[in-house]
């Protein structure tokens, strides 16, 4: 088996697939390797290390400078003995050229952990084609499924110049994540088997062992992912705010100047490393942060010690700066469209696509439109943990939802918001996946007012006030509020059809939005009704993908989020589940793990999509939906087409920013 992965690991870029069908191949690759039927494989450096000795290393112009001054070492002392090397033709690529600044656009201060996003640096990454790759480790055996060993790079350092060491590991495992202080939940899931923690053995400098009696099949993708499960920390710097390693007076210093309450407080906020908000932290990544926050502009510099080179020794990043400016989110669309970035995703939808495509030639940018991997670009997400009793006894039902559901007129919202280019139904597998059916995306979707009324009636809710509008059980008008992240007005566009719709069923619907951090709080406490959000993560799996997005299993599932804190903490907070449903998608996500053979689990896939689709969980509306993202005419290397996805995929992550270079303005035919 390992043998035909390791085939498939070989593969050049002229042998993929079409982009449709690259998460195929990686869901293949991960899933057959870490389930327990694969023996022993390595996932290792590029076959290119070996030239290593052949390669003279360039020094970026950032640096010439300072390395005259004798302030910073020379590049061949700043990158690994064994550098990660970048085969650019693998991947379609050519060769960059130093410098440049790269400008991109935020909604908000906290979209720093963007930067952390898209460098994508990781122990162990997903290449374009999706396939689990060694990182900034050079290598990973991998035996059973079960016992990971990582080999570091020597000379490998942070980007202070530190060393990175098997003692960053020892750090979090011994005084972070086993310390009863600091780690109050527990172990992330991703390190526990049936319950139980790894085997952590640290056995030299660059080499560490993670063992479990069990296959562990989520290892590995949590450290690649876009907020990666992160095993290791900067021990070097934060010792010094650890009772274990700093005096007691020198530490209580430390904690009154910055107004935390303990040494956990002030440990934590030094060692945010995905939220990126510390700028004296050392980082791994491509380029770090700079600038302290607040700002309405952030800073991030190419990393002197970065360990990643291209076939001709220029030590990526080929560009120096990153500047990433914060404003509205609702003013990005028409900040891009003036030519204020040379990269940008987030915040652009299809509705803006006339106008940024009417000014590609006035402001010398390029509109590409690349696939989303979600089950629906817009879902609805009753709030079934919702704290009032009397909506709760509704949401819990699923002719209630049901109904809500085939009152949307779907084709509407496609013609008016979407032009006629989406899919329409539920929140499900797309087509491109092996599982997909189409019983899955139409049920409970097809337009019929009249038997949403019906059904409405039977439920007991056949009183209506002057208005029509339809009577609880108490005697309140029913008015549901949907709430929002209030980050993009095609989400209130498309709310604003679904408000005339309910309205011909009595149901009254406003909007709320909100900022992202009290839409989450509302969430997770009980109070908002029915949130909007975006659907399954990976909606093109294969059987041998993990349905744990199915079940409740992740507070951030919204709409059962006490169910899955339960199950993500263990039950030390939450509720456990009390529908029979949602007990059933949490045995079957159990039986797939234990499962074997790909037919037991395609079967399991099969009910717990069955399932979704007869009870309507979520909501979906459309799926499909472009992803525009706009670059810069003179930035090369930016994939024409592509998979914008959050995980697997880091949205920009999975191409490698680091190997995006600006061209000469007189190549790209930029005017002046």
């Amino acid at each position: 088996m390992c043998a035909l992965m390791s085939s498939l690991h070989r593969l050049k870029k002229s042998e993929v697939p079409m982009v449709e069908r690259r998460y195929t191949r990686f869901v293949l690759l991960v899933c057959l390797c870490f389930t327990g039927l694969a023996g022993a494989m390595i996932l290792g450096a590029s076959p290119l290390s070996a030239q290593q000795d052949r390669v003279s290393l360039l020094e970026p112009d950032f640096f010439k400078e300072a390395v005259s001054a004798g302030l910073l070492p020379p590049v061949e002392d700043r990158v690994p003995r064994v550098p990660k090397i970048v085969s650019m033709a693998d991947n379609a690529k050519q060769t960059g050229r130093y410098g440049g600044t790269m400008r991109t656009l935020g909604g908000r201060a906290k979209d720093t952990r963007l930067m952390v996003v898209y460098g994508y640096a990781r122990l162990i990454g997903y290449n374009e084609q999706f396939e689990l790759v060694a990182d900034i480790a050079e290598a990973v055996d991998v035996e059973e499924g079960r016992i990971f060993t990582f080999h570091l790079r020597a000379g490998h350092r942070w980007s202070d110049g530190q060393l990175f060491t098997s003692e960053d590991f020892r750090y979090y495992w011994e005084d972070l994540a086993n310390n009863p202080e600091a780690s109050v939940m527990g172990l992330p899931p991703a390190l526990l088997v049936n319950g139980e923690p790894p085997q952590v053995d640290f056995l030299d400098d660059l080499t560490v062992r993670y063992s479990w009696v069990q296959p562990n099949p989520f290892f590995l993708p949590a450290l690649a992912g876009p907020s990666p499960l992160y095993i290791f920390r900067p021990a070097h710097y934060l010792k010094q705010f650890h009772p274990k390693y700093t005096d007691k007076s020198v530490l209580q210093e430390k904690i009154e100047e910055t107004g935390q309450r303990n040494w956990i407080g002030l440990h934590f906020k030094h060692d945010r490393a995905y939220k990126n908000t510390n700028p004296d932290r050392p980082s791994l990544q491509p380029w770090v942060l700079k600038t302290k926050p607040p700002s309405d502009r952030f800073i991030f510099e190419r990393n002197a010690y970065y360990y990643r080179i291209d076939q001709k020794g220029h030590q990526l990043p080929y560009i120096d700066k990153v500047a990433m400016a914060i404003a509205s989110p609702k003013l990005i669309p028409a900040k891009t469209g003036s030519g204020e970035i040379d990269l940008q995703g987030r915040y652009l939808n299809m509705r803006n696509y006339t106008f940024l495509k009417q000014g590609e030639k006035r402001n010398n940018f390029t509109v590409l439109r690349w696939l989303p991997a979600k089950g629906a670009k817009i879902a609805l997400f009753p709030n079934l943990n919702i704290k009032d009793d009397v909506w709760r006894a509704l949401f819990i039902e699923p002719d209630f939802r049901r109904a809500l559901s085939i009152a949307i007129n779907r084709y509407d919202i496609n013609q008016v918001i979407y032009y006629g280019l989406a899919l329409e139904g539920n929140n499900t597998v797309l087509p491109q996946s092996e599982l997909s059916r189409p019983s899955y995306r139409k049920k409970w979707t097809q337009y019929d007012p009249d038997k949403s009324n019906a059904m409405l009636d039977a439920l007991g809710l056949d009183k209506r006030n002057e208005q029509g509008i339809r009577l609880l059980s108490d005697g309140r008008e029913m008015e549901i509020i949907v709430e929002t992240a209030g980050e993009s007005t095609e989400e209130t566009d498309v709310l604003d059809l679904i408000r005339d719709d309910w309205r011909k069923i009595g149901v009254k619907l406003f909007i709320k939005p909100l900022q992202r951090e009290v839409f989450r709080r509302r969430i997770f406490a009980g109070t908002t009704m029915i949130a909007v959000w975006f659907g399954m993560e990976n909606a093109i799996p294969t059987a041998m993908t993990s349905p744990e997005e199915l079940a409740p299993t992740n507070q951030q599932q919204l709409q059962w989020p006490r169910w899955g804190q339960y199950y993500e903490t263990r039950g030390k907070v939450g509720v456990p589940p009390d529908l029979p449903e949602a007990k059933r998608l949490l045995a079957l996500n159990y039986a797939w793990r234990k499962a074997v053979g790909r037919k037991e689990k395609t079967a399991i896939w099969k009910e717990m999509l069955e399932i979704h689709a007869d009870q309507i969980f979520t909501i979906g509306l459309v799926a499909g939906v472009s992803q525009l993202v706009v670059i810069n005419n003179r930035l090369q290397n930016v994939p024409e087409k592509g998979i914008y996805n959050w995980n697997p995929g880091a949205m920009f992550g999975v191409y490698r920013p680091d190997t995006f270079w600006f061209a000469p303005e007189k190549d790209a035919g930029v005017q002046q």
